[in-house]
């Protein structure tokens, strides 16, 4: 407990001293409660940085970068929440760069030693110094020898101790969330708990390699019939939970704009097979690389896309898949009832509301980005202007969908600085149309229902407990105690059974410090 309270003092202090509460006050008014929580746990004697200069969004984008690997993580989180903090101040966090000064090679060999065992690390040779290092890891060249013969790979190599540093510093984050909601009520809409498990999940699967790998190998599997797209062969006996080993890429970085137009690989095809591409992994087959910027894509001498770093996926069921596919292939063909309607059907507005008037308020988000040209035409930027209905219409913050939302800007960009004239909607419909009409073709349909009926027949026989559970839930629900498309429910109220325990026994700890600091210092 006492290490959770240092921790949180000591994000206090760095926030303080680095000006970004001053930041998040000219975005919001909190309560004095908040004013004073962040006085106390912030509290400096020094002086405070003179960033006077500097917008709102640049200071927290500083002292977010100055803070290390959560909080650089966290800003790129908040990058994709313009509901939350405002759009300049979005666009400020999205310049956050994932860099760190690199760990010595010496340091790097004794990892790969201590995880892959002696036989399998002298199977590794001609080891590089660090071409990149980030915040969770950082990238070695090398040779290995394996049964084809000597091959030219990419070590990946997890930072020394960041697990252990990173969930100490989500614990003291996931508290200060807890705080925030049980003092101003109206926060309990951006479910700023769920945000922060969000980011403890997926960069947890990050600091974990195997599961990278898993990933880039279920890229493969979906991708290997995509023309124009190549995931790299991973190498598992150079792989373990802190090393990656896969194949180099022999490619130029699709950022090189006039480079790859020097080698006439044409870039107008390029833009636009990277957005379909993208698009058609999330709503064909629900997993899509979920940090597509431009140092993570490659381009080969013959046009093909390479993605590297499967750190951070992306996953959609089936249902959201079809719900997406329709109001994007809806906004296209500016059919705004039928978007509601969607919106209905998938429980994201409630029912209480008019369709009317919420087709009406999709047509105002609509018909302005059609208006514009095709540069300024952005699925992005809809998926934007969508979230900030969420307060007048009352619907959920989709979480599931925060992470699709933030690779839809990167991308758009991406494609945008390969040509800047990137109409999005024309390059979207034909992916939308040919997925809306394989799922609503009636063979489909047919083996669905036959896969559910077969489903149903199996669990007849537990039909009665069933029941009872459902009871059980439903009456749940009837009380408000239940959200069924929460994520991650369960480990999320293990959590606030946690911080509320946590709560009472940190309130008694900074009120005795509190008292301490007035004996001492008065």
């Amino acid at each position: 407990m006492f290490k959770k309270i240092f921790m949180l003092f000591k994000i206090g202090r760095k926030l303080s001293i680095s000006g970004a509460i001053s930041s998040v006050y000219e975005i919001y008014n909190p309560p004095i409660t908040i004013k004073v929580l962040f006085f106390i746990i912030g509290f400096n004697f020094g002086n405070k940085k003179n960033n006077n200069n500097l917008s709102t969004g640049a200071k927290l984008c500083n002292a977010l970068q100055e803070m290390g690997t959560t909080f650089i993580k966290l800003g790129q989180f908040l990058a994709t929440r313009p509901d939350i903090i405002g759009e300049n101040i979005s666009k400020e966090l999205e310049k956050l760069q994932d860099r760190l000064t690199p760990f010595d090679l010496i340091t790097a060999k004794n990892i790969l030693k201590d995880e892959l065992g002696k036989e399998n690390f002298e199977q590794i040779t001609n080891i590089s110094e660090p071409i990149a290092a980030a915040s969770i890891a950082q990238v070695h060249f090398a040779d290995i020898n394996v049964s084809e013969g000597k091959k030219n790979v990419a070590i990946k190599i997890l930072r020394p101790n960041v697990e252990k540093v990173f969930n100490e510093e989500l614990d003291a984050l996931m508290f200060l969330a807890y705080i925030i909601e049980g003092l101003i009520k109206k926060t309990k809409r951006l479910k700023l708990v769920e945000v922060v498990q969000l980011l403890r999940e997926i960069t947890n699967v990050e600091m974990d390699l195997r599961f990278e790998a898993a990933a880039a190998s279920e890229l493969y599997e979906n991708t290997k019939n995509d023309l124009g797209f190549n995931v790299p062969k991973i190498y598992w006996n150079q792989t373990s939970k802190k090393i990656l080993c896969l194949d180099r890429i022999n490619g130029i970085s699709i950022r090189e704009v006039e480079n790859l137009k020097s080698k006439n690989i044409d870039t107008k095809k390029l833009a636009k097979n990277i957005i379909q591409h993208f698009l058609r992994h999330a709503v064909r087959d629900g997993f899509f690389h979920a940090d597509m910027h431009q140092g993570n894509l490659f381009v080969t001498q013959d046009g093909t896309i390479v993605p590297v770093d499967f750190g951070i996926m992306g996953r959609l069921d089936k249902n959201n898949r079809k719900y997406l596919a329709e109001i994007l292939y809806g906004f296209i063909k500016r059919d705004y009832a039928k978007v509601a309607e969607v919106h209905f059907v998938a429980g994201l507005v409630s029912k209480k509301f008019s369709k009317e008037e919420f087709a009406q308020s999709l047509r105002s988000i609509g018909e302005p980005i059609f208006g514009q040209s095709a540069k300024n035409i952005s699925g992005s930027k809809l998926l934007n202007q969508l979230f900030e209905n969420t307060e007048k219409f009352n619907m959920q913050t989709q979480i599931q969908l925060l992470l699709l939302q933030k690779t839809m800007v990167v991308v758009e960009g991406v494609a945008r600085k390969l040509d800047p004239d990137t109409n999005i909607w024309n390059i979207s419909k034909p992916v939308l149309e040919d997925w809306l009409r394989e799922v609503k073709d009636p063979i489909n349909k047919t083996s669905e229902v036959i896969e559910e009926a077969s489903e149903v027949l199996k669990k007849l026989p537990d039909l009665p407990k069933i029941m009872d559970r459902a009871n059980d839930v439903m009456t749940l629900i009837a009380e408000g105690k239940f959200n069924p498309n929460t994520l991650a429910y369960y480990s999320l109220k293990e959590e606030e059974l946690k911080l509320e325990l946590m709560r009472n026994k940190i309130l008694g700890g900074v009120l005795v410090l509190v008292i301490f600091i007035l004996i001492v210092f008065k």
